[in-house]
């Protein structure tokens, strides 16, 4: 008979407590003989399990239950504010940070404009943001970690980000970097990565496989679940969809490239053509809306004049439409996808671009691959941070995302 190893054994009871934790996370409040009945787990194992997780903080109990006959069994459920995370969300335009619990709560968070910040300048930046934040939060010792999730090209196992055009970073050792300066364990990845995993973990997608999360804001990128598997790629660049070339003679990018679909589509494109319209005399909504000040025109306010039915927003709109239409397009070929979600700046709350999308779909599409469904963001004003929350949970739970 093969003898147990001990370093199986370790595993054996590393994955008995991330089924059992999983099983309080759903359906907590719950007795440890129903874990071991539902789940056909002996209860010694559940038993020894749920000691370790209330030892560890993860697991609390909350007086008996209802009996079936024998003593009243004591009910345990998530401690979801004894342990927090520090999630932070690096965009081209600004610096999320935030305390979450187990549950992804928000107890509380700051935003740091990014500006003309790039480089090694922002790096510092960064570094003292996080260390300001820290000085307001419990003890280290019961923060399961710090997430960061940044656009541009990411290796997830090894916490560098390769490279960002936009914030002029390159070969950046993010993990090694802010656990040697925080002593705080420090999980980094891609943002669309992490967001199409917050959909899947927070959102009503969890048993759809095929699945892709495309956001328009600074810049384009996607976030890509192929058979319930997250696509990262060799080097962390699955999913830059905002460099694909949509005209080889068109406008140059910042990558090197020229006709890069967000160069196009992006907020920064949009913006141009906001100030060439205005310039040119054009009347809008947006600048009323912006009190006439070009500089305090958001993506925010050019949403709310397409739902206003300007002209000049619509007109953008439909604009960005085509060659949004044709990336997705390149996208569903490739991949078959269940669902495409839009998201981002642009993207979000944004119905007429959502509908014009599937026209476009519905036309150039092949018609075998045209039955998915088109779809806003489901995670609200906070789905970066819920996004960075996401990379930790993953760790800690092992979720299944099918369930």
């Amino acid at each position: 008979m093969n003898k147990i190893r001990t370093g199986d054994l370790k595993l054996v009871q590393e994955l008995n407590r991330s089924i059992i934790l999983n099983v309080i996370r759903e359906h907590g409040p719950i007795s440890r003989s129903e874990i071991a009945k539902r789940y056909e787990i002996s209860a010694t194992t559940v038993a020894s399990a749920i000691q370790e997780l209330i030892k560890g903080g993860f697991v609390c109990e909350m007086g008996e239950g209802v009996s079936n006959g024998g003593r009243k069994p004591i009910m345990v459920k998530l401690a979801s504010d004894r342990l927090y995370l520090i999630g932070v969300s690096i965009s081209n335009s600004s610096i999320d940070i935030a305390q979450m619990d187990l549950e992804a709560n928000i107890s509380r968070k700051q935003t740091r404009p990014i500006q003309s910040l790039i480089g090694d300048e922002l790096i510092a930046v960064i570094l003292s943001e996080i260390e300001a934040f820290l000085l307001h939060c419990p003890s280290s010792e019961k923060c399961l970690g710090i997430s960061i999730t940044t656009p541009g090209l990411v290796d997830r196992d090894s916490g560098i980000l390769y490279y960002n055009s936009k914030l002029r970073l390159e070969k950046i050792n993010f993990k090694e970097i802010v656990e040697s300066r925080f002593n705080i364990k420090t999980w980094v990845e891609n943002d669309l990565n992490a967001t199409v995993l917050a959909e899947k973990k927070f959102g009503p997608y969890g048993k759809i496989q095929n699945m892709i999360y495309v956001s328009i804001s600074d810049g384009v990128g996607a976030g890509i679940f192929f058979h319930d598997i997250l696509l990262r790629g060799a080097s962390g660049g699955a999913g830059e969809l905002g460099h694909i070339v949509v005209d080889r003679n068109g406008i140059r990018c910042e990558c090197g490239s020229s006709g890069c679909l967000e160069n196009y589509i992006s907020w920064s494109a949009i913006y141009s053509r906001i100030i060439a319209s205005t310039t040119r005399g054009r009347q809008t909504a947006i600048m009323e809306l912006a009190d006439h000040d070009i500089s305090r025109v958001t993506p925010d306010i050019f949403r709310r004049a397409v739902e206003m039915d300007d002209p000049l927003a619509l007109d953008l709109t439909d604009e960005i439409s085509e060659f949004l239409g044709l990336g997705l397009v390149n996208l569903i070929h490739l991949f078959n996808p269940e669902i495409l979600i839009i998201g981002g700046q642009i993207g979000s709350n944004n119905t007429r671009l959502i509908e014009n999308v599937k026209k476009y779909v519905s036309v150039h599409a092949l018609p075998i691959l045209r039955d998915l469904k088109v779809c806003h963001s489901t995670l609200g004003e906070n789905t970066n941070l819920l996004a960075a929350a996401s990379i930790i949970l993953e760790e800690v739970f092992h979720f299944s995302l099918a369930n």
